[in-house]
């Protein structure tokens, strides 16, 4: 369990770069946990970079490392690591090839067409490959971000009654922004297509209550932050 180590954190030091290495350090152990080698024969993805705080730590461990992301935000040390740039609401991902491993983290609550973006993930494994996806899905605790918990009066309302009590400036809005997005619908979409098959579940920063996640609604609400890991299973 991570989410009292990342409470503390933000509230001394606020979303700093330890703040996400601590979050990417938890989330590599996870994966490991769930079978996948990483090691110097691993290729990897890190999609919707960021500042290519996780992709970081995949290079420690000998993985190889491309970033990808609308723009290139990357962190200075990563100057001359490649970088491939794509809009994943309009680009095709075929053009990023294929990996053994993809990570698209806190990313798809912030697409447009998130069905199109996973109707693609197959596309973007080697078979036998591993896709780890990670989002805070709408009706969590943080679903709103950072107009929460505002946005359990709903995405057309719940941003507006935050400007008028709170006036403080916010960068997310409901359909511009950020995408109300929900657990069962996302897992169903990705079990729908042909080789993908959910091996792991998990309430990202406490995965201890897994169990969580087989529990209609109520996972919808306790999960924070849902994270999935997905093997290409062409046998399947």
């Amino acid at each position: 369990m991570i989410i009292h180590k990342l409470i503390i954190h933000h509230l001394a030091h606020r979303d700093d770069p330890a703040f996400y290495t601590l979050q990417a350090v938890h989330a590599i152990q996870w994966i490991e946990r769930g079978g996948v080698p990483l090691n110097s024969a691993m290729s990897v993805l890190d999609l919707g970079a960021g500042h290519g705080v996780f992709g970081t730590e995949l290079r420690k461990r000998g993985c190889q490392v491309v970033f990808a992301d609308e723009s290139n935000c990357l962190l200075p040390e990563l100057v001359d690591a490649p970088f491939r740039q794509i809009n994943l609401d309009r680009d095709d991902v075929v053009r990023l090839g294929t990996s053994d491993l993809v990570i698209c983290s806190n990313v798809l609550e912030h697409l447009a067409k998130p069905s199109a973006f996973i109707g693609s993930m197959g596309e973007l494994l080697k078979p036998g490959g591993a896709f780890y996806l990670s989002w805070t899905n709408w009706l969590s605790p943080w679903g709103g971000h950072d107009f929460s918990p505002f946005h359990y009066f709903g995405p057309n309302w719940g941003y507006r009654i935050y400007d008028r009590l709170i006036k403080r400036r916010r960068l997310h809005t409901p359909f511009v922004n950020l995408f109300p997005t929900h657990i069962g619908r996302i897992m169903r979409m990705i079990e729908s297509q042909p080789g993908l098959r959910v091996v792991r579940a998990a309430p990202r920063y406490y995965p201890e209550f897994g169990f969580i996640l087989s529990i209609p609604v109520l996972r919808e609400f306790l999960t924070w932050n849902c994270a999935l890991l997905i093997r290409n299973n062409p046998s399947r």
